[in-house]
């Protein structure tokens, strides 16, 4: 990943994202430290894969035991 200061970033952002646009990530630094505060990287591609829905169907069990009932009442908080 290359790295350019704000004020490197500002005066070539047409190359920067020329550049981002090749593949190429950059990171950009800021303050004194010169610490890395943004990383611009190029947009995805690819599109992500649908989930498959059901994968675990049959795979497990619900029991409700047999002295599990509410009426209408409890059930509404009334």
């Amino acid at each position: 990943m290359k790295t350019m200061s704000v004020g490197e970033f500002k005066a070539n952002f047409s190359e920067v994202l020329k550049r981002v646009l090749a593949g190429e990530e950059i990171g950009i630094l800021y303050g004194k430290k010169k610490e890395i505060v943004a990383r611009l990287v190029p947009k995805s591609t690819g599109k992500k894969p649908r989930r498959k829905l059901g994968i675990l169907e049959a795979k497990g069990k619900i029991k409700f035991a047999t002295d599990f009932k509410i009426s209408e009442e409890e059930f509404l908080g009334l």
